[in-house]
């Protein structure tokens, strides 16, 4: 794929851009504009935590309904998974719970690390699709700046805790001697480095710039450096975590979604323009209530932005927490577990047919 040609776009060029590869950049140059004017340290306010956290972390979990429950043909051969994964994601959290609040926490964190890091990763093998024919090491050095461009910063940050944000909550992360970094640090470096020169070579002996691939690495790298490393404050770690992570999951899900729709000749569909913001609307309500019911019954932080919520109990006692917590937590668990079984291409190869369909575009010419 060279940069005068066909490039390996999931939609288009113009809906890649805006909606998968352009939220990280976009955040990052916010978030650097923010640490320029001397608010690098600046906290969230109730209207930036709810259209960061409620409209689009909390929203994006929610997404996946559409490619799982909501969804004719995999709502059929995922029925097993969808059942059980809720009830054993929220038996494993109350058994968690019960021995120690701080274990379940730091697991959930952990488990939602993971998670964004395989976003980033498996982007990054959706859009290096076709490039087999390259030398084994391009596949490995692509890889390699992916994990380096997340693990890196993570190093950072656990080596110098506390920081003024967190995951989840206060100490859900395990601290680290400082040693660890400095042998990390030229490491995540030097990965970073070869990725560029290889990627240099390539564009000089084979006249190959893939577009779409370099910019997840790239907007990879920046977001989290600029999040975690660069950024002391939960504004400017909360906007390039969540919005590089939220917008480009919620975006491959409506592609799919669209994809299905059309497959299956709805006549009505969600995903096209008209219908678009009642599907955002259906997200957002459902993440609304969930925050609702978690801030009502447990946080009591943000209360103004959930009126009649307050009138909830507010739960203290550690034996009811222990089941109320992973039951609101059950949304999240599912989605994180369930994101590595719809999109694994190899126990599920079939559902590229389903994402590739842009007609007349270089994704459907791709078409696997």
């Amino acid at each position: 794929m060279s940069a005068a040609s066909r490039q390996p776009w999931i939609h288009s060029a113009g809906i890649d851009g805006a909606f998968i590869l352009g939220p990280g950049l976009l955040a990052t140059l916010v978030s650097l504009a923010i640490i320029a004017t001397g608010h690098g340290a600046a906290g969230l306010s109730l209207w930036t935590w709810g259209v960061l956290i409620v409209g689009i972390d909390v929203a994006h979990v929610y997404s996946t309904i559409y490619r799982t429950y909501l969804d004719p043909v995999d709502r059929h051969r995922l029925s097993g998974w969808l059942v059980w994964i809720p009830l054993a994601g929220w038996t494993a959290g109350v058994l968690l719970y019960s021995m120690s609040a701080a274990l379940f926490w730091t697991a959930l964190a952990y488990l939602a690390v993971f998670h964004f890091i395989r976003q980033q990763y498996g982007f990054l093998m959706i859009y290096s699709r076709g490039e087999r024919a390259l030398p084994r090491f391009c596949s490995v050095m692509d890889k390699a700046a992916v994990y380096a461009a997340t693990l890196g910063p993570l190093a950072y940050w656990h080596t110098h805790l506390p920081r003024r944000f967190v995951w989840f909550i206060d100490g859900d992360f395990v601290g680290l001697p400082g040693w660890i970094w400095q042998a990390v640090r030229p490491v995540y470096a030097l990965v970073l480095i070869a990725y560029v020169a290889k990627e240099a070579w390539l564009a000089a002996t084979r006249r190959q710039v893939n577009l779409p691939r370099n910019a997840i690495v790239l907007g990879t790298a920046l977001s989290w450096y600029v999040g975690i490393v660069a950024g002391t404050g939960d504004l400017v770690f909360t906007m390039t975590n969540v919005v590089a992570h939220g917008i480009p999951y919620m975006a491959l899900t409506f592609i799919f979604a669209r994809g299905r729709e059309r497959e299956l000749g709805e006549t009505r569909p969600w995903f096209f323009p008209r219908a678009l913001l009642a599907a955002i609307g259906l997200l957002i309500l459902l993440a609304f209530l969930e925050e609702g019911l978690w801030d009502g019954l447990v946080w009591r932080e943000h209360l103004r932005m959930f009126p009649g919520f307050g009138l909830l109990p507010h739960i203290d006692t550690d034996a009811v927490l222990a089941i109320v917590v992973p039951l609101l937590a059950v949304p999240q668990l599912t989605h994180y577990v369930i994101d590595g079984v719809i999109w694994r291409l190899k126990s599920h190869p079939e559902w590229r047919r389903t994402l590739f369909w842009g007609p007349g575009s270089a994704a459907a010419r791709m078409r696997a």
